[in-house]
């Protein structure tokens, strides 16, 4: 007996902007990202908000595109960065993503960055901090 994976419920209408039902529509369509639910979703923030070194942090931006298909670039702002606002959390567009794990993603990592700021001196060690000096 075979059990069917559960997709994400679709947003009320109006609501998102996520695309779901033409996604699901497309023939040999990518649908990955379907298979994040909301629990499952809630447990992705849950870890995002919980990281423990930039290590870790690039682990789940492999994990997440292996599994989903989400790609999140993170790095410096090209200004000053003073605040964890200067760090640029950018989600590739991806049809089927709902406008709120978009928005809730960024936001996961910067608490877990405001929480632990040796994650966000690692990430601008490793993009040249001293760049233009």
């Amino acid at each position: 007996m075979t059990t069917a994976i559960p997709l994400r419920q679709p947003c009320p209408p109006g609501a998102c902007d996520c695309g779901r039902d033409p996604l699901l529509d497309t023939p040999g369509a990518d649908l990955r990202i379907l298979f994040l639910t909301r629990a499952e979703e809630k447990r992705l923030i849950e870890r995002l908000e919980n990281l423990q070194s930039l290590s870790d942090l690039e682990h789940l931006q492999r994990r997440m595109f292996e599994q989903l298909g989400i790609r999140v670039n993170i790095a410096p702002g090209f200004n000053e960065v003073r605040t964890m606002r200067g760090i640029g959390i950018n989600i590739a567009e991806l049809p089927g993503l709902c406008r709120k794990t978009r928005a809730a993603i960024p936001a996961a990592i910067r608490r877990a960055m405001e929480n632990r700021p040796q994650i966000a001196y690692e990430l601008l060690n490793a993009n040249d901090l001293l760049r233009d000096a």
